[in-house]
């Protein structure tokens, strides 16, 4: 394994606009879907103030330049510039992003900037979300308002963050809006869909020879059958076809493979659904695959597969109490527990080698991939704040193993250029609000300060050193 990483590699952190900005009826914006549903009766937890980085990004700029953090994911609320997500652009809302991103630049911070990060306008998710199609040519028209605005400066692009999340999560799991669970024709569906709007945006965006670099951020969970049976083998395969391979054939073989179809066809048949295209996708497709600059990959977990012939069962861990969840797909598979690998307090399977294979797949399966950003990585931790200090002892030690991954990958030729890790600073958890905290600086929601965590000392010394350090060197 490589003991070092080269010198342009960054050692990034990750935010999103939702989770962090706060702010969200202030300066125009508009609402979005998030807006609505944390505010719904009952809800648990809301987005303001959030962290509140639409005041304090200043503060959290320093702070990833005085610990050598050289680049920082974030995300475009697409209400904040348009409002009602289409018509008139808000000219508060471009001025915000035009500060923030010179921001970036000023403190050696570099922007990663991604458009569409969950937060849907909320008209567009009430009259049928990606399953309109509709939304594409929408999704199109503010990109190019947003590459003309920032794209002289911003010289790296995702169209989107986690399309697989939007599908699993609203359609699937029913932990995201619109709540809904087992629909898996809708999630396939919208899936194809984001896929023709990320190709149109992409492809748009390299039309306007604009000076940077343009992919997509995918969740890639890596998938392992329990056991050797070639039942459970084919329960993994299912289930990587419709979290993985479905979209990434789609972004690098530009159309779907015969072998990916088969899968889908029957998770589909299974089902009671179809797939609709239209022929110009696939010429969209074709066009973004011979163009995507690189590949952002989101990897918190693995799951393991196994055979299951029932009917679809979910039970959402969203409260930190091991041993809760339930995952089962009907004509996919289960996803079950695996005695020999540990879990967080939300059942995530801590399984660094996942990462590894899914950087060896991407390089072996899609030969013409460029470059792939880890564009989050990190773990759900409930940090205890005592004194002023924050000893996270076990979060550094996550991020060692998967950085080790990632070295294991890079001396085996996979290119690799950049970790940011979730979350520079603690955010708003999307579905457990604010005792899952992620970020290498602890916020204090009550007063809005920023606390190093031991984890901020640890991130820094790597960065500077370009190796790995013990985590028992570190003194804070």
């Amino acid at each position: 394994m490589a003991k070092r990483f080269p010198a342009d590699f960054i050692f990034g952190g990750a935010t999103a606009a939702y989770q962090v900005e706060g702010a969200t009826c202030e300066d125009g914006r508009g609402p979005c879907v998030w807006d609505a549903y944390m505010n719904r009766p009952g809800a648990r937890f809301n987005a303001d103030p959030a962290s509140d980085f639409y005041h304090h990004y200043e503060t959290d700029l320093q702070l990833a330049h005085d610990y050598n953090i050289n680049g920082i994911r974030i995300s475009l609320s697409w209400t904040r510039i348009l409002p009602d997500g289409e018509g008139k652009v808000n000219p508060a809302g471009i001025a915000y992003y035009n500060k923030l991103i010179d921001a970036c630049i000023a403190k050696g911070v570099e922007p990663f900037v991604t458009l569409h990060h969950f937060d849907t306008p909320l008209n567009y998710f009430q009259n049928g979300h990606w399953l309109n199609r509709a939304l594409i040519d929408k999704f199109v028209d503010y990109a190019r308002i947003c590459f003309e605005a920032f794209g002289d400066r911003v010289m790296k692009w995702a169209t989107f963050n986690e399309p697989w999340s939007i599908a699993q999560n609203g359609y699937l799991a029913g932990n995201f809006p619109p709540n809904e669970t087992f629909q898996i024709e809708k999630a396939i569906q919208i899936e194809h869909n984001l896929m023709v709007a990320h190709s149109r945006a992409l492809n748009l965006y390299k039309s306007m020879n604009l000076p940077g670099k343009i992919g997509i951020v995918h969740t890639l969970e890596g998938k392992v059958a329990i056991s050797d049976s070639p039942a459970d083998i084919h329960a993994r395969d299912l289930d990587d076809a419709i979290s993985n391979r479905f979209m990434l054939d789609a972004c690098y073989l530009g159309k779907y493979s015969d072998t990916t179809m088969l899968l889908i066809k029957e998770i589909l048949q299974k089902n009671g659904g179809k797939l609709i295209t239209e022929p110009t996708d696939f010429e969209d497709f074709a066009c973004a695959a011979k163009q995507i600059d690189f590949l952002g990959m989101n990897y918190y977990s693995s799951h393991f597969l196994q055979a299951w012939d029932g009917e679809s069962q979910v039970v959402n861990n969203s409260t930190g109490e091991k041993g809760t969840s339930v995952f089962c797909l009907k004509g996919i598979g289960a996803r079950v527990s695996n005695p020999e690998v540990p879990t967080t307090d939300w059942d995530w399977p801590i399984y660094p080698e996942g990462m590894y294979r899914q950087l060896k797949r991407i390089a072996q399966d899609y030969p013409n991939y460029k470059e792939i950003f880890i564009s989050e990585n990190g773990m759900g931790y409930k940090d205890d704040f005592e004194d002023g200090k924050i000893d996270d002892t076990p979060r550094i030690e996550y991020v060692t193993r998967h950085l080790e991954a990632i070295l294991k990958a890079m001396e085996e030729g996979v290119n690799v250029g950049g970790y940011y890790i979730w979350s520079l600073m603690d955010v708003l958890s999307w579905s457990n609000g604010y005792n899952k905290r992620y970020g290498l600086f602890y916020v204090d929601y009550a007063n809005q300060k920023r606390y190093p965590k031991k984890s901020a000392y640890w991130y820094k010394e790597v960065s500077k050193q370009r190796e790995l350090i013990p985590v028992e060197t570190i003194s804070y």
